[in-house]
């Protein structure tokens, strides 16, 4: 029997490893990668004393709630901040993700909830979960 060379082995395996990283996002993938820098870049823009940066609506965002489309579609419409560029890149994002949302994706997303208030005031997770001992 003849058994394949290591450095064979080797490349053929790193082959692999770089095709598993070069496939293309898949349309989840992609809006919650999107919506995940969104809702980054929100949190940065609040450090801002521009007084104009306070008045935004909040923008904390759960792809799996339905309510979210109605959250981008505010946030893109709000008529203030032109002025400031991470408003405006910001606001760019959004349209970008409700976009994909609506279209690209429609079919391939899941809304698990529509509950709005969820978006306005978040529970956010623990960071350790709880252990429940039975």
């Amino acid at each position: 029997t003849h058994t394949p060379h290591p450095l064979a082995l080797l490349i053929a395996l790193l082959s692999a490893a770089l095709l598993a990283n070069t496939a293309p996002p898949t349309c989840y993938s992609r809006v919650l990668s999107l919506s995940k820098e969104i809702t980054e870049s929100f949190k940065e823009l609040q450090t801002s004393k521009d007084s104009c940066v306070e008045m935004l609506p909040r923008l904390y965002l759960d792809i799996h709630n339905y309510c979210v489309l109605a959250k981008l579609r505010d946030f893109v419409a709000y008529p203030r901040c032109e002025r400031v560029l991470e408003v405006s890149e910001l606001k760019e994002k959004a349209r970008s993700l409700y976009t994909i949302m609506i279209s690209y994706c429609r079919r391939d997303l899941v809304f698990l909830t529509d509950d709005c208030s969820t978006l306005e005031n978040p529970i956010l997770p623990p960071i350790e979960p709880s252990i429940i001992e039975s």
